[in-house]
């Protein structure tokens, strides 16, 4: 039985309708979540407004409600099952986080007696927030590039004059990068505040520093009620700082670091989660790491959820994220978890991959007319493949092929581009399946 036997019945938010930023990553995320459940007979009751999804099948929650993810929605749900105990928003990405902070915030929760698990509403408030995420990071020593928040446009103006060009704009409580920009040129920045000020719920945006040139890495993590965190699995953006990552190409295990500069980097990771709040359950970090010999690391940004790349690094170490996230959700400790990857390996372990992972986005802007197909800091990707290989050539070539755009490798099939100013426009701009078709 769980650890707290007072949870019978759960209620899990989805991620709802797909989306340029978000596609079906969640959607993994939460029928994993329902499984593991289910299996600790616990009650399952699930909205989201995607029929499209293999969550929604009636044979994955014990009760499945397609609304809008809404509060009046969530109340509707709450008062027809008035047996619910605890709600798990993490598997929903930042739409679910998004939603419980507002029913949260309206005491919807707590007039419905329901309990929050997987996470707690001050670690999302600090990770969204990025002027609480910053001072944070600064009280417990993790280096932050130099940054600044603006709620107002004549405020954003101030920060640009004094860190000067190029300057990167985010917006808080958004998701996928919605309302992030790098900004090079100062006849831009007006038009980009503006957009970042609008698009946040809480009108916030952070102005930082760009970080050009510098390697991009995630880290996917577990943390138990115990205080246990394990690392899952190291990633690493073939491309530098300025392309969302959900928009490169990105390989698992990392394969530039040093191994003191990744130790250093797992410590900062681990540090980071147990700051941010008491909760159990997975977390994802971005790190930049500065190209010279120094190795300089700065953290980047945390989510207290499941994320894309929590699907990714699943598929990438055969541990299943979402399955242990939830359990770890119910009380239990990683070290009661058996059986769960193996018959004889506990889930108190860290994979150690003998393989290479690479991973490319897929864009589908047909489905998205009008949309701006230039990459940047705002994911515009709706899917991704994943190649598997002994050596990173092979995982590389493996992975092209999967994008299914009539090539058989990158650069192994005598179709390569040799106009250099065509190639660098197509990188630039996410065209077709893939920027590859063009290389």
């Amino acid at each position: 039985m769980p650890k707290n036997k007072d949870l019978k019945s759960i209620l899990i938010i989805g991620s709802g309708p797909i989306v340029i930023g978000q596609a079906c990553e969640f959607d993994y995320s939460g029928t994993q979540a329902l499984r593991s459940l289910r299996e600790d007979g616990i009650e399952t009751i699930l909205i989201n407004s995607n029929p499209a999804t293999i969550m929604t099948d009636p044979a994955m929650a014990d009760h499945v409600y397609l609304l809008p993810l809404t509060t009046k929605s969530i109340i509707k749900i709450l008062k027809e099952h008035p047996q619910i105990d605890a709600v798990l928003p993490t598997m929903g990405g930042q739409t679910a986080l998004n939603l419980c902070i507002e029913a949260d915030e309206k005491g919807i929760w707590t007039d419905f007696d329901v309990e929050i698990i997987g996470v707690d509403i001050d670690a999302i408030n600090i990770t969204e927030d990025r002027e609480k995420f910053r001072e944070l990071m600064l009280k417990i020593g993790i280096p932050m590039a130099p940054q600044a928040t603006a709620t107002s446009y004549l405020k954003g103006k101030e920060i640009a004059q004094e860190f000067g060009f190029p300057l990167v704009i985010r917006a808080s409580f958004t998701l996928g990068g919605d309302g992030a920009a790098i900004v090079h040129k100062e006849q831009d920045f007006d038009e980009l505040l503006t957009r970042g000020l609008e698009i946040s719920p809480i009108h916030e945006v952070m102005i930082d520093k760009a970080l050009l040139g510098w390697k991009e890495y995630e880290l996917e993590l577990l943390r138990d009620s115990n205080n246990n965190v394990v690392i899952i699995c190291s990633i690493e953006n073939m491309d530098p700082m300025g392309i969302h990552t959900g928009d490169s190409i990105t390989v698992a295990p990392a394969m530039t670091l040093s191994d003191r500069t990744y130790q250093r980097m797992r410590d900062m990771a681990i540090h980071m989660m147990r700051s941010i709040g008491d909760f159990a359950g997975g977390c994802n970090v971005q790190f930049a790491v500065s190209p010279d010999e120094k190795e300089d690391i700065i953290a980047i940004e945390i989510n207290p959820r499941v994320s894309r790349s929590s699907a990714l690094a699943s598929k990438a170490t055969g541990y299943p994220i979402a399955k242990i996230a939830a359990k770890l959700a119910l009380g239990y400790h990683l070290d009661e978890l058996n059986n769960q990857i193996t018959k004889s390996t506990s889930a108190l372990f860290e994979p150690t991959l003998d393989y290479v992972i690479v991973k490319i986005p897929r864009w589908n802007f047909d489905k998205f007319e009008g949309s701006d197909r230039t990459l940047g800091l705002q994911m515009k990707s709706v899917g991704e493949v994943m190649g598997i290989g002994r050596s990173f050539q092979e995982a590389l070539h493996k992975a092209t092929q999967s994008l299914e755009i009539k090539r058989n490798g990158l650069g192994a099939d005598g179709k390569e581009n040799k106009d250099y100013t065509q190639i660098i426009d197509k990188l630039t701009y996410a065209v077709l399946g893939s920027c590859i078709y063009y290389l």
